[in-house]
């Protein structure tokens, strides 16, 4: 084992747990930019990770009682179909314009997260 991987997975799965969210928006400039790992792969296998840090959040989320079945339920039916399409997306960009829309949505987001 690399210290650099399980130093990302602590990072990323910290994030997640305490944020609820955004472990891949670090997982995958970390795959790509330190792990050297080719674009495509960062995305495709970031998202392979991400389910390890969302069970074990999840599972304390909802002993902990914090936790909306209802609304899980609803946004789980439109995040299968969105990543199905994604996934099925994903290769028809290339390396850079991959990196470029990521880029592009992690700043959007960030100045929702501010403004």
């Amino acid at each position: 084992m690399n210290i650099k991987t399980i130093l990302i997975g602590s990072i990323t799965g910290f994030i997640n747990g305490v944020f609820g969210s955004g472990g891949g928006s670090i997982l995958v400039p970390a795959l790509n930019n330190i792990l050297n790992i080719e674009e495509h792969k960062s995305h495709a296998t970031a998202l392979s990770i991400i389910i390890f840090f969302t069970l074990t959040s999840s599972f304390i989320y909802i002993r902990n009682g914090i936790f909306n079945l209802n609304i899980t339920y609803k946004v789980a039916i439109g995040a299968t179909v969105g990543g199905i399409i994604g996934a099925k997306l994903l290769n028809k960009f290339s390396g850079p314009k991959l990196r470029l829309i990521f880029g592009f949505f992690m700043v959007i987001a960030s100045l929702r997260m501010v403004f």
